[in-house]
């Protein structure tokens, strides 16, 4: 096994992949206080279609981040939340949350050099 980021077989990459899709981390920052239904979910996160929700918690769910509960009392009640694993990738979110409020004006500003260019 490499330390390589860049190469297929790192296990940063693994990081990498999971930050890279948005819906990710906001599903995940979205269950860090409780379990929640999805469409408990889609109202506290907005913005998301049901088709992509399911994906991303399908994705999170084989990724071993979240754990998806059936209510056998109630038929289709079903609930997500984080793994003890989707826990851990709490702080990463975090910091990388911190960095956007910290450098987020810096950034738009550049974009819009940018598109002024």
């Amino acid at each position: 096994m490499t330390t390589d980021a860049f190469l297929a077989d790192c296990r940063a990459r693994l990081a990498f992949d999971l930050l890279s899709n948005t819906w990710n981390a906001v599903v995940l920052w979205a269950l860090r206080d409780a379990p929640l239904r999805p469409v408990e979910l889609r109202e506290r996160i907005g913005g998301i279609s049901s088709k992509v929700l399911t994906e991303t918690l399908r994705r999170l769910q084989f990724n071993g981040l979240v754990d998806r509960r059936t209510d056998p009392a109630a038929p289709a009640r079903v609930t997500y939340r984080l793994t003890p694993l989707g826990r851990t990738f709490l702080a990463p979110i975090e910091a990388a949350g911190a960095w956007a409020f910290a450098h987020g004006d810096e950034v738009m500003a550049a974009q819009e050099a940018a598109s002024e260019s």
